[in-house]
């Protein structure tokens, strides 16, 4: 008996580096943050009403693993080193809050859903964070660093100061660390304009730059369109950073004595706008989770429409388009396109002797073997019962035969059971048509050209599927012995 290898160590050295890595990072960014946010104590040394480092610990642990937590103990430690803060109450609202949102609202998919946003709201913004405040806040009062008298105040404090930084910072992180892309260059343009009018817009409301007399007017709610705006048109991911912008606007408005929640109390006006943007926050979330639902429920009645349902390949109406569309880019382009239909042999006699089951197994397997023998630029379908086709782009005749062989080949070799054999036919445009009509007529003739022909091969050749060149072979084979025959039967 062999003994298991040890696996090298060099195998692990780069994980651990990369943990390390991140560790140091996480550590480094929530001690910063922290010491930043420290600055905003007003009513005690440890309760501030702004506190990246919450949003910051929970976002790390959501994309990048519970592994991190030694960064967030170390970022927390030092924070925490001239002030009475628990550290370990920093760990715990990351880990609670990370954990209940895993469990409960997907995770890092938290922010596709509105019923996960919603979720991911409660458990990170209001239930994780009550917890802390309400632990952090006792401790201080018993052990002498705040007084009973100033709970309530502490308490809001600091619980807001958390759930603003839950609420705002990680969706941020979160959003942003997955990959995606823009899909065009104008959505691209479109969302900078709007940002940027949020930032004009938002300066102005949060800057100072309107009369005083105008403090008391709602002036804060013209924000609120152009957070919609980007929620709508551009997803989770841009209306988080255009809450993140206007949360740093008017941080620094407020903190200046500007704006519309300044008052005499600098602790107070910051409450104020950390609730304004809690609650601006999960709008926009809300309302990009459901256009981002509305938009996934219409592709999927988009690919209903056009996808067979038993192969998952096009359908004859979405057939149909890609002929008309390539028939047109041809005859613009100047370029030939190949047109192959295939029809399964035998699928009667596979349902009755096999069963249904099997038959639409059969039609699975074939389908599987024209997706993988066709390019991302072909377009394979279901046309009818046991009728497919292939719409072969910029493919000349040659290129069209040679495809078809590979996949009368590939069927052929298959090992499943029951044996499966097709009949084919291809038709090239403009050579045998130039209209949709004209280019399955083509093909279908082709098509039953070579069902005729097989008839008078022998009965092995069923077993499998022959190529174009193997029938154009047994085709001259069998001319060539009607000419023989032919001749014997002259008179001499």
């Amino acid at each position: 008996m062999s003994k298991g290898r040890k696996i090298p160590s060099g195998k692990t050295r780069p994980q651990i580096l990369r943990t390390a890595v991140a560790v140091v990072i996480v550590a480094a960014v929530y001690f910063a943050t922290a010491r930043w946010g420290l600055r905003l104590a007003f009513v005690n040394p440890s309760a501030t009403p702004v506190w990246p480092p919450t949003g910051i610990a929970l976002a790390a642990l959501l994309v990048l693993g519970y592994r991190v937590w030694p960064g967030i103990l170390l970022g927390a430690f030092l924070a925490n080193l001239l002030t009475a803060g628990s550290v370990a109450g920093s760990i715990g609202i990351g880990v609670v809050g990370a954990y209940l949102v895993n469990r409960f609202a997907h995770g890092r998919k938290a922010f596709e859903r509105a019923q996960d946003v919603l979720k991911f709201a409660v458990l990170a913004g209001i239930a994780s964070t009550t917890v802390s405040a309400t632990i952090g806040v006792t401790s201080l009062s018993l052990t002498g660093f705040a007084s009973w008298a100033k709970y309530v105040p502490i308490w809001v404090t600091w619980w807001l100061g958390d759930a603003g930084g839950a609420l705002v910072v990680t969706p941020l992180l979160v959003l942003w660390s997955a990959r995606s892309r823009w899909e065009w260059r104008g959505a691209r343009l479109e969302a900078a304009a709007v940002l940027l009018s949020l930032f004009v817009v938002g300066e102005v409301v949060f800057g100072g730059f309107l009369p005083a007399q105008s403090k008391h007017l709602p002036l804060e709610f013209l924000c609120i369109p152009f957070l919609i705006w980007v929620a709508f048109r551009f997803g989770a991911r841009a209306a988080a950073t255009a809450v993140f912008l206007l949360s740093g606007i008017s941080i620094h408005g407020t903190l200046h004595g500007v704006g519309p929640f300044a008052t005499g109390s600098a602790n107070v006006s910051l409450l104020i706008l950390q609730a304004f943007m809690g609650v601006n926050t999960v709008m926009a979330l809300l309302l990009a989770a459901v256009v981002a639902e509305r938009r996934r429920t219409e592709e999927r009645l988009k690919n209903l429409a056009i996808s067979d349902s038993v192969t998952g390949l096009a359908n004859h109406r979405r057939f149909i388009e890609v002929m008309e569309q390539e028939i047109k880019r041809s005859q613009r382009t100047d370029r030939t396109f190949v047109l192959l239909l295939f029809d399964l042999d035998r699928l009667k006699q596979i349902n009755d002797r096999y069963g249904h089951v099997v038959g639409t197994r059969a039609l699975v397997r074939l389908a599987e073997v024209l997706r993988a023998r066709c390019r991302d630029i072909d377009t394979p379908a279901r046309i009818g019962g046991d009728e497919f086709a292939v719409v072969l782009l910029e493919t000349e005749k040659t290129a069209g035969r040679q495809i078809a062989d590979r996949i009368a080949e590939r069927l052929a070799a298959s090992r499943e059971d029951p044996p499966l054999s097709v009949s084919m036919g291809m038709a090239v445009y403009p050579e045998d048509g130039q209209t949709v009509e004209a280019l399955v007529q083509a093909a279908d003739a082709a098509l039953y050209d070579m069902k005729h022909r097989r008839r008078s091969l022998p009965q092995a050749a069923f077993q499998q599927s022959p190529t174009l060149d193997q029938m154009a072979h047994w085709a001259q084979y069998l001319v060539e012995i009607k000419e023989m025959e032919r001749r014997l039967r002259r008179p001499s």
